[in-house]
């Protein structure tokens, strides 16, 4: 089969001039493809995707001891740089340690759509129809991929509970209730710095190519625009508008403290599944009866990996002009869509949190 069939009736290179309107369009809605891991997945390439941690053993023995695949990363990361503080004896050569290895791989699944167009549409319609789905298709892909991005990285275990306004937590979600304040951050920072946890200083960039660039160094967090009101008033909140040199990334609200806030509509809450409803402060509820609870996410650097929606490899688009063929002999329709191959996995429960709280209405 030649290239050219690959993307349908278009050539490769007008397929390249989509993509890159496509991502251009969908780059705002990607949040978590700031902050992962990254494993650019080329074309006629294995649908498994393994991220690799190195690592010093903390026994001798053969080269690559330790290595482990599929679990989600160990809660002492001590382990991974043992010291070596016995001094050294004269003449005495030490026993060493070997440089081992952990991976993590994860198996990609593949996700599309496409929409219909009409031939009498793309003949006679004054607007620019088939551009007009291609940015449409573009803002789906973003928006589908982090989803599913998002639904793998709330599922991580290392969470914390909102139980009032003061830092307290509880232990269950249906016992949730209380705002994100900065107590409640601090434990959570705390938390990711006593197991090592590095700030993120490294992210991807925000154009369709994919390159990296360095940031500011910070803790990440990851909000539903509910919740902005309970961060801005946070002590110590700084504005983006204050940062000065600092440049803000998409959907940035601003900082407290190690973390910056980011916001988007993709980050949900679990509707009615916190503590019963009760007078005193209003937070938000779907039914009325028990408060919905938001999960914010707290990343740091390489807690989770994902396969990039960046470059031409990233995103395949289909276009079909109208031609007679089975079920269409007058060559009435034609369509657009995309498809690309996806997955995410979490490389380190011990350098991600999940705070869980209520957001104030």
């Amino acid at each position: 089969m030649s290239s050219a069939i690959t993307y349908g009736d278009i050539s490769p290179r007008t397929a390249a001039y989509a993509v890159k309107d496509m991502l251009k369009r969908g780059m705002p809605y990607l949040c978590i493809e700031k902050f992962g891991q990254t494993y650019p997945m080329p074309t006629n390439a294995t649908k498994v995707a393994k991220f690799r941690r190195y690592f010093l053993s903390g026994a001798t023995g053969a080269a690559g001891a330790g290595t482990a695949s599929g679990s989600s990363g160990g809660a002492n990361p001590a382990f991974y740089v043992p010291l070596a503080t016995t001094a050294l004896v004269e003449g005495v050569t030490p026993a060493g340690r070997n440089l081992a290895n952990q991976d993590y791989t994860v198996t990609l699944a593949q996700y599309g759509d496409y929409t219909t167009i009409s031939d009498v549409v793309m003949d006679t319609h004054e607007d620019p129809v088939l551009q007009q789905a291609t940015d449409i298709l573009g803002e789906q892909a973003a928006l589908t991929v982090e989803t599913l991005r998002f639904n793998v990285l709330k599922a991580g275990t290392n969470a914390f509970y909102a139980a009032g306004t003061a830092g307290q937590v509880t232990t269950v979600r249906t016992s949730v209730v209380g705002p994100i304040n900065r107590p409640l951050q601090r434990k959570i920072t705390t938390a990711l710095t006593r197991q090592n946890a590095r700030p993120i200083t490294q992210v991807v960039s925000s154009t369709p190519n994919f390159r990296t660039e360095p940031v500011e160094a910070a803790f990440i967090g990851l909000v539903h625009p509910d919740c902005e009101s309970d961060i801005r008033n946070m002590d110590g909140f700084i504005s983006t508008k204050q940062y000065g040199t600092v440049t803000p990334f998409e959907n940035e609200i601003g900082s407290v403290e190690r973390v910056r806030y980011l916001s988007s509509t993709v980050f949900a809450p679990w509707a009615d599944a916190g503590a019963a409803t009760s007078g005193g402060t209003t937070y938000r509820s779907t039914s009325g009866t028990l408060w919905d609870v938001y999960p914010i996410l707290y990343l740091a650097r390489d807690a989770y990996g994902i396969v990039p929606l960046k470059g031409k490899d990233a995103l395949t688009p289909m276009v079909v002009n109208p031609k007679p063929a089975a079920g269409d002999p007058l060559a009435q329709r034609g369509t657009v869509g995309w498809k690309t191959m996806q997955a995410s996995v979490i490389l380190n429960e011990a350098w991600m949190a999940r705070a869980e709280v209520t957001a104030t209405a």
